[in-house]
């Protein structure tokens, strides 16, 4: 049988036209009408005006710390429950990251405890710029909370949506909710330009600032003349492409892979130890990605039992994040909290959610799981 993997990409529409279109009109660099258009057609599902095509999400998170003018001496705080790309912006931009632990009740930022961690580091001394906080496996942070905690301590608020395109919180598209904000087209991701990224916001001077950055910020002249430091950062035409045709689809995409999370919870229901991620009521999640909490007394297996089980059966299958906390690079940084998101990763694991997985795999992808059992 073939392998099912957790996220694979999934070409699904007019991609193989819009590809050939690219490479026949000879745009197959950095920049080009699909660029344009591709940067339109996201700002608008986001709801926002603005966007500049990038390299990855990544790429776009360290843009907006520049534009802001974060730096060296500045802290940001920033979801501890997350992937290493959402902290190492804030190191490739010279400032110092504090980790803020999740919500139990819907596995992002707490904006209790990230209320308390600025003001505690703010009475150490800290200059605090910013806030970073993940919207995680498809499904947004409570902005309106964050969003107070940040106007109480004049923060700017950047939205990490790497995960999140698609999704909605409180009727309105992700990606408006902060002052800035990051979508990643990574190849896992819900829609993918095999690698890329789009930073958003209803700001034009940061969004425009960020886009002269991300060509080795070069001056309008007709030599190349640098007055700031820049970057590479640029999306191909050639991906923009790719991209747009994926972007068509995202509706599809986003009902498949809530019909998988819930055909998940149809074929576990009832099994004692299984529990879903929750889905918060301020919003609609994308489902990117299907998550499990293992209690192994319970259930009668831990979470590495049975991932190994389904790597043996060529099922991809992956532990949820360890947070930064735990992660070498960042353990001497400061920390509020952390027992969530360590308890999360220990239990926690992601399925197979692909919105081009069968209900034949998905099958396979239960009876594995549940053949672990031991009680």
């Amino acid at each position: 049988m073939a392998r099912v993997y957790l996220s694979p990409p999934h070409i699904a529409g007019r991609e193989a036209e819009l590809v050939a279109e690219a490479i026949e009109s000879n745009w197959i660099a950095p920049l080009g009408p699909h660029v344009d258009a591709f940067e339109a057609e996201v700002a608008a599902v986001a709801g926002v005006e603005h966007a500049v095509a990038l390299t990855s999400g990544t790429a776009a998170l360290h843009l907006a710390l520049v534009v802001l003018g974060i730096g060296e001496g500045d802290e940001v705080a920033c979801s501890d429950f997350t992937f290493a790309a959402s902290a190492n912006p804030i190191a490739y931009a010279g400032a110092t990251p504090f980790f803020v632990d999740a919500d139990e009740a819907t596995w992002t930022i707490d904006p209790t405890l990230l209320d308390r961690a600025i003001a505690d580091r703010r009475a150490a001394g800290a200059r605090v710029r910013a806030v970073i906080a993940v919207d995680l496996y498809g499904q947004c942070c409570d902005y309106d909370a964050v969003r107070r905690v940040c106007e109480r301590h004049d923060v700017v608020l950047i939205q990490d949506a790497t995960e999140s395109l698609g999704a909605t919180y409180r009727g309105e598209s992700s990606g408006r909710q902060g002052a800035v904000a990051a979508f990643s087209f990574n190849g896992n991701k819900i829609i993918t330009t095999s690698g890329g990224g789009m930073l958003v916001s209803g700001n034009r001077d940061w969004i425009e600032h960020a886009r002269k950055l991300s060509t080795q910020a070069r001056e309008p002249v007709v030599h190349y003349e640098h007055t700031e430091i820049g970057f590479n950062y640029r999306m191909s035409n050639l991906l923009a492409a790719l991209g747009r045709a994926q972007l068509e689809t995202l509706p599809m995409r986003v009902a498949t892979r809530r019909r998988i999370r819930d055909r998940y919870r149809e074929l576990l229901d009832g099994v004692p130890g299984i529990t879903f991620m929750p889905e918060a009521e301020y919003g609609t999640s994308n489902a990117w990605l299907t998550c499990i909490v293992l209690d192994p007394d319970a259930f009668g297996a831990d979470r590495e039992t049975v991932r190994l089980a389904l790597e043996a059966e060529d099922i991809e299958a992956r532990p949820l994040w360890k947070p930064m906390h735990l992660q070498p690079i960042f353990a001497s940084h400061r920390t509020f909290g952390g027992e969530v998101g360590a308890r999360l990763f220990e239990h926690g694991l992601c399925l197979p959610s692909g919105s081009s997985l069968t209900d034949d795999d998905q099958d396979r992808v239960v009876a594995t799981a549940l053949s672990t059992r031991t009680i």
